[in-house]
């Protein structure tokens, strides 16, 4: 296997007000599978954006061996053998495997498909990647597993020197995750250098020969994955991290408001029990597919649990449904706002109305006064900065759709709010409006139930943090009592 290494010297990304990417300097051989981490914002997405040609670098080099690159199209980035496998997959269910492979490249043979030859190279690609998938089959019909080692594959196909792979495990079952890394180490031994981006902290002793940490744009350190334990790598992603207080008249009471008991769904959550009381911000700390999502959306009835109930104020409910709950007090801002939170092509008005549409309504007639006037206070309450109130929900910021989001909910005079990575894609001052957005609502006794990838969110934020490790709650901790690299250490304990 020949040597070959894609490297960095001095790259600096410079955006309006923010310094992306910091005097990186780095490497990355082909024998080894990389794992580049970092919190959000570290700098992780700008570095692959440029190896991949989707932006420029404000100052700095890149090399693959000793050819200085510069792309000005991901297109150039393929030709020089980089290319990208995204968190998104891009496979058209209706067609084949191969035809998936080589969309847009079928072999030909006098001016017509050459499907022998088709389904030949791609039974040779997915040898190559040591899986056992049929060529003809159609992409619709395969697992979720299968899908992400057809993307890889495609990938392949192209005789890449590069592949980075954006959280590839991230909508993946824990039994399908070992299957991926199979194929992912077939790319490796085939001499392809393998960059491995995730923020699942719990693979890497798995899949990970070395360990690249970027922290505020900047380069921490590259490690060797053998010779570090999780508390090392987390303390290069995180250094020395301030939690700020919460306030301290914010204090639940003795009130049981939600009880769960026995709530389960195969493979995403089991026997999972709790209690959440009166004004109450309650924490669900865990991994990237620990379950958090699936179980706030089974409290919900957005995808019911096949066993267990839900009590609400006494009221139990065996067979939860968005109905039901919404009835009962419950509202769920979800993890992907713009997809399952928002309409957004319709306006701001509208979106921050349509949980409340029965109580802004005179029977089957919109009461377009009081239609306004629950939108207006949402706006004014939450400080959500619009143009006109009849603006598209698409032309606000992140932080101000998120602030619609939870207003929508909010107009339905909850009882207990569940929100599930409120903060996602928001910058540091809309965040702090969304916990002082919980904190107020937690003053007026509504209690919350707040699941974040970043922990140190949840410590800064909760009364209270469960910690969930395949799909089970195992311990319960008090925020005050720990730091946020303890707390990363419960949520990977025995992963």
């Amino acid at each position: 296997m020949s040597s070959l290494e894609i490297r960095t010297e001095h790259i600096t990304k410079d955006y309006p007000g923010t310094r992306a990417l910091d005097d990186v300097s780095l490497g990355f051989d082909n024998g080894r599978v990389h794992a580049l981490v970092g919190k959000n914002g570290s700098g992780k997405s700008t570095l692959v954006k440029i190896f991949a040609g989707v932006i420029k670098p404000t100052a700095g080099d890149f090399f693959l061996n000793d050819e200085k690159l510069h792309f000005n199209t991901t297109s150039e980035a393929y030709e020089k053998g980089i290319v990208t496998v995204y968190q998104e997959m891009s496979l058209v269910p209706g067609l084949s495997v191969a035809e998936n492979i080589f969309l847009g490249r079928l072999p030909k043979r006098n001016n017509m498909v050459d499907w022998r030859r088709t389904y030949q190279m791609a039974a040779e690609l997915l040898a190559r990647m040591k899986v056992d998938i049929n060529p003809r089959e159609m992409v619709s019909r395969l697992s979720m597993w299968q899908s992400q080692v057809i993307e890889i594959t495609k990938a392949l196909s192209f005789n890449p020197k590069v592949i980075m792979l954006d959280e590839p495990t991230s909508a993946l079952a824990q039994h399908e995750v070992q299957s991926l890394f199979e194929a992912v180490r077939a790319l490796r031994d085939q001499g392809v250098i393998v960059i491995y981006i995730t923020h699942k902290l719990q693979e890497l002793p798995q899949i990970a020969d070395t360990v690249t940490v970027l922290r505020d744009g900047r380069l921490i350190g590259c490690v060797n994955m053998s010779e570090v334990q999780h508390k090392d790598i987390i303390n290069m992603m995180f250094g020395e991290v301030k939690v700020k207080s919460r306030p301290k008249d914010i204090q639940p009471t003795s009130e049981v408001v939600m009880e769960v008991n026995g709530l389960s769904r195969e493979g995403w959550y089991q026997n999972v029990s709790f209690k959440l009381y009166r004004g109450e911000i309650l924490g669900i700390a865990g991994m990237l597919g620990s379950g958090r999502t699936e179980l706030l959306k089974g409290i919900f009835g957005a995808d019911p649990p096949q066993q267990g109930e839900v009590i609400v104020e006494g009221h139990s409910f065996k067979k939860t449904n968005l109905i039901k709950m919404k009835s009962a007090g419950v509202g769920l801002t979800p993890e992907n706002r713009k997809k399952e939170g928002l309409i957004l092509v319709h306006t701001i008005e509208d979106n921050l109305c349509y949980a409340s549409m029965n109580k802004t309504a005179d029977g089957w007639v919109e009461n377009k006064r009081r239609r306004a006037e629950f939108a207006e206070r949402q706006v004014e309450e939450l400080q959500i900065k619009v143009p006109r109130i009849d603006a598209l929900a698409s032309s606000l910021s992140g932080g101000n759709q998120q602030k619609v989001v939870v207003g929508n909910w909010l107009n339905t005079s909850p009882k207990i709010m569940l929100f599930d990575e409120p903060s996602r894609g928001i910058d540091v001052n809309s965040k702090q409006q969304i916990f002082e957005i919980m904190w107020a609502q937690a003053r007026k006794g509504i209690s919350t139930v707040f699941v974040s990838t970043e922990l140190e969110e949840l410590l800064e934020v909760c009364h209270r943090i469960l910690i969930i490790r395949h799909g089970r709650i195992v311990d319960e901790v008090d925020p005050d009592a720990l730091n946020v690299n303890e707390l990363y250490e419960l949520c990977m304990q025995g992963d």
